[in-house]
């Protein structure tokens, strides 16, 4: 692919175009984004040169792959804005949470190739967990112009769509239950004695450096937590009094409840009736 464009410029296009550009696989010049505020324009393309406009249209006109940038409740006026620009050889990626491949295809005209991805924040850092599902006209060859994208800034997952929810639930807003915990292992370490930054950093790099080793190693979670809870230690009582809490079930429940309340917010887009005067259903 030669071009990709963003439509729309908030934080997880910039973390895209960061993540493309540093890895050399794009060029300032092969790179277009496009945004409603143009302070945010200027920004972007000060900090890395690409090129910038307040025009979806130029956007869809002028590159091969279009990622949708926009929030959910934003989206049908980009697709009505731009769906008749839309080309058969163009690659359409969308990271709207929530906003079902159908009803994104439904607003574009028959055959489009779309991809729905649900990245996460810590794409911001390279360090981001992205989940893929290809609409009904994508090919594989699609899922992997879009896995490339996503890769330049993580890990990469394709599923069915279906799934989506769920990885909203686990992957989507995981992030902040593990703030919540590091936010509490923190406390935890200021009542014992440390000083706050002190508490806060430990308890920060602990979480990375468990995740990077579980990943690194592929060992599983249950292994490596007996690798240093030794009888009658520490660790055994700190797990005991985190088990006796019912820990392990609460996050269960926290994955749970927000893939439920995905599932919810999708609902509303399903029973949109379709606009575009080329979508194949109407």
């Amino acid at each position: 692919m030669s071009t990709i464009g963003f439509v729309g410029a908030g934080n997880m296009a910039a973390a895209l175009l960061q993540g493309l550009l540093r890895g050399s696989r794009f060029t300032p010049d092969q790179i277009v984004a496009s945004d409603v505020r143009p302070e945010r324009l200027i920004e972007l393309s000060k900090a890395h040169g690409i090129r910038t406009t307040s025009d979806n249209i130029a956007v869809f006109r002028d590159c091969d792959v279009i990622v949708l940038a926009v929030k959910p409740q934003g989206i049908d006026a980009v697709l009505v804005e731009v769906g008749m620009f839309v080309r058969a050889e163009q690659v359409v990626v969308s990271i709207a949470a929530g906003v079902p491949l159908a009803h994104i295809e439904s607003r574009l005209p028959a055959g489009s190739r779309v991809i729905r991805a649900m990245p996460n924040t810590p794409a911001l850092v390279q360090a981001g967990a992205t989940a893929l599902a290809a609409g009904r006209c994508a090919s594989s060859g699609d899922i992997e112009v879009a896995r490339g994208l996503f890769e330049a800034v993580g890990r990469v997952v394709v599923l069915a769509e279906a799934q989506l929810d769920a990885v909203t639930g686990l992957s989507g807003s995981g992030p902040a239950f593990v703030m919540l915990m590091i936010e509490a292992m923190a406390d935890g370490g200021v009542k014992v004695g440390l000083p706050r930054e002190v508490a806060q950093l430990l308890a920060a790099q602990t979480v990375l450096g468990a995740a990077k080793l579980l990943v690194d190693t592929g060992e599983h979670p249950a292994r490596l937590k007996d690798m240093v809870t030794s009888p009658g230690g520490t660790t055994v009582a700190g797990v005991h009094a985190l088990e006796s809490r019912a820990v392990r079930s609460a996050f269960m429940d926290a994955v749970e409840a927000a893939t439920k309340r995905s599932v919810e917010l999708g609902r509303a887009f399903a029973v949109k009736a379709p606009t575009s005067p080329g979508s194949p259903n109407t």
